[in-house]
């Protein structure tokens, strides 16, 4: 059985995007990164290649809002200032060379530089002053165009400046939010026509708020030490199956 106002999608395939918006928006809430990962593979499984990346976008830019909203005290403006005009360039160059680069190497730098961001020595001060913050922004948006799985780098980068999990949380939402929107900016000029997918990407926004709000409180239940191993456990997990996706691609 399929509805009318989903397209195609049968009503099996509607109920699992649905719960799994709701399930991984959580998941990120409440353990700072992961969710957006596992439902672009969970997307990729469903739906047709050439609509997974920009409806994903739209979706994860959605849910991003709402935990920002939620959590808005805590998030570092500064950081986000810093963020957002080289999330613009990096999206300006990007929409200019939008091509279809190798997935191995874009899977095996995200994972290689999320590791390190994990477990390797901090980064020096500087990369962390504004200019860092800058350069991350652009160089972060310019590959979620062509990979969609930027997420763990950049929360990754956000966790060598706080430790304080709602402050890691919040600014990583607000983040997110400036990246997928200029990523959906994007994918609509390249001629992509988003409306048509519109219903989905309403419905999954909204369970994704759902789930946030259940993060949310799961969060309150931390203490900064344990959300700090469990983050970097989420982050080494999604970086090991983007290792894996490179090597079996």
């Amino acid at each position: 059985m399929t509805l009318s106002v989903f397209g195609d999608l049968s009503a099996s395939v509607l109920a699992l995007l649905l719960a799994s918006a709701c399930l991984t928006s959580a998941l990120t809430a409440s353990l700072g990164a992961g969710g957006g990962v596992m439902l672009l593979a969970i997307m990729a499984q469903v739906l047709p290649p050439q609509v997974i990346i920009p409806v994903h976008g739209v979706v994860q830019m959605g849910s991003n809002l709402g935990r920002a909203a939620m959590s808005w005290r805590h998030i570092d403006w500064r950081a986000v200032g810093c963020f957002a005009p080289g999330a613009l360039i990096g999206a300006l160059i990007g929409s200019a060379v939008l091509v279809s680069l190798p997935p191995k190497i874009i899977y095996l730098t995200i994972a290689a530089f999320t590791l390190y961001l994990c477990w390797g020595p901090a980064l020096p001060r500087l990369a962390l002053r504004p200019a860092g913050v800058f350069a991350a922004g652009g160089v972060t948006t310019f590959i979620t165009l062509f990979a969609g799985a930027t997420g763990p780098l950049v929360a990754a980068f956000i966790k060598q400046i706080h430790t304080d999990r709602f402050r890691t949380v919040a600014t990583f939402a607000a983040a997110m939010s400036v990246q997928h929107g200029f990523k959906a900016a994007v994918f609509q000029g390249a001629g992509f026509d988003l409306l048509q997918w519109v219903a989905l990407i309403g419905a999954m926004i909204l369970c994704g708020v759902a789930g946030t709000w259940i993060g949310l409180h799961l969060l309150k239940r931390m203490q900064d030490a344990h959300f700090a191993r469990l983050f970097n456990l989420v982050l080494t997990a999604l970086a090991l199956r983007l290792i894996w996706q490179a090597l079996t691609a």
